[in-house]
């Protein structure tokens, strides 16, 4: 199967002027140069300039010049880029310039090595196109020239994208858990030092996964409850604690807060329920408070034709490790709005069980994520694929990018 490898951007060279530049791969024309060398053949061909002088578009761009990215920064933030251009771009909030683009196939996954040195895409592809023989696999890239370092193969994987935690780095990034279904609810376990797949651990009804230091990972479960895995033992030994939640009268949102460090994760349900857990051997899961009680309204119901403010979009909750707050995209609605935009970001203070800003958006956005930084940004993905990065602390916009969204967003954590 033939991948294209590498990105290209343009910088700015001079007045009228744009510069390509390329990471990796072999030399191509832009766009703009295919276009132009077409352009030119055209009109040769009419007579208006000999053919001999017409550009030639076999010939490589003199101005391609290869770069190096530095190490991974926390103003960077990855975005999926959807069907359209399948791959994750990179973008720095510090400048609102794309660095880079991570190559990937359609409902693939991306993690992030956390010594910063690679960067890996859990994905599924095809000898031809999407039928043929199937390959599943982690693919690592190396994170300064974004060039294919390394395959690993594994026996399958879920095909669905648009989830942070249906692929997850544990161990300081010695181990990875992949999350798959087949045909039942499993999950990958993988030696990212030797490169290689161990093992494969049904876990029937339960999946977005969390790993646990000195355990293994816990994982949110159909019944209500948290099952964790520990997954040293030679039969992985699998433990659930009493349902918290009704997975059919109020779900959890998939796209949760998660705290390695200090192995906590904060919860949101459908109707604004939020949730903490302190995840271990035997994790504890706090007693639940709503949202919109935390803001000073009325809470939510599932009552029919009730109109309250309701958590909601593809990726509602981004939660900023340092502080404890979590930035939650908000709309007016009934019950079961849970994929409608959010017209408003409530930041809330976990801790405190407050919500202590709320800030209006001009457009409705589908994803939020925040940079782990002390002036932290919320980068915004909308409808028409707008990325709109904002001063979390005021609300101010910095830079609105036109095309440049379509999926998950995520930055870096410590």
């Amino acid at each position: 199967m033939l991948q294209i490898e590498g990105f290209r951007r343009f910088r700015q060279k001079g007045p009228g002027q744009m510069k390509m530049m390329k990471v990796q791969g072999k030399s191509s024309l832009s766009v703009m140069g295919r276009n132009t060398a077409a352009a030119a053949c055209a009109i040769a061909l009419l007579g208006g300039i000999p053919a001999a002088h017409a550009a030639d578009p076999l010939q490589p761009d003199p101005e391609l010049e290869a770069v190096t990215l530095p190490a991974p920064k926390p103003s960077w933030v990855f975005v999926e880029r959807g069907f359209v251009m399948p791959g994750n771009a990179i973008y720095d909030t510090d400048t609102g310039k794309m660095l880079g683009l991570i190559e990937s196939s359609n409902l693939s996954d991306l993690a992030l090595d956390p010594a910063g040195k690679a960067f890996y895409v859990s994905e599924s592809i095809w000898t031809k196109g999407w039928r043929g023989t199937r390959q599943d696999m982690i693919t690592v890239y190396d994170s300064a020239t974004l060039k294919l370092k390394s395959e690993i193969t594994m026996p399958g994987r879920i095909l669905i994208g648009g989830r942070k935690f249906n692929f997850v780095i544990a161990d300081a990034g010695k181990t990875a858990y992949v999350y798959n279904l087949d045909p039942a609810s499993s999950v990958n376990v993988i030696d990212m030092v030797k490169g290689k797949f161990l093992k494969k651990i049904e876990l029937p009804g339960c999946a977005s996964l969390m790993p646990v230091t000195g355990v293994g990972f816990s994982a949110l479960c159909s019944d209500g409850s948290l099952a964790t895995v520990k997954v040293a033992a030679t039969k992985p030994e699998i433990t659930r604690s009493a349902p918290f939640f009704s997975a059919t009268n109020d779900p959890i949102f998939d796209n949760f807060g998660y705290d390695g460090a200090k192995q906590e994760a904060v919860f949101l349900t459908y109707t604004g329920q939020v949730y903490t857990a302190k995840l271990g051997a035997t994790p504890t899961i706090s007693e639940p408070f709503s949202i919109q009680a935390a803001a000073g309204v009325s809470p939510a119901d599932t009552k029919p034709l009730d109109v309250h403010w309701y958590p909601g979009a593809r990726q509602g909750l981004a939660y900023h490790l340092g502080t404890g707050h979590a930035f939650v995209l908000m709309h007016t609605g009934e019950y079961w709005t849970h994929k409608a935009p959010g017209t408003e970001v409530w930041e809330l203070d976990v801790a405190a069980k407050k919500v202590v800003k709320r800030i209006p958006l001009e457009d409705p956005a589908e994803e939020i994520a925040v940079t782990q930084e002390p002036n932290a940004k919320l980068v915004l993905a909308g409808e028409s694929g707008t990325l709109l990065i904002l001063d979390a602390k005021t609300g101010e916009e910095k830079f609105k990018l036109e095309k440049s969204a379509g999926g998950v967003l995520r930055t870096l954590e410590p």
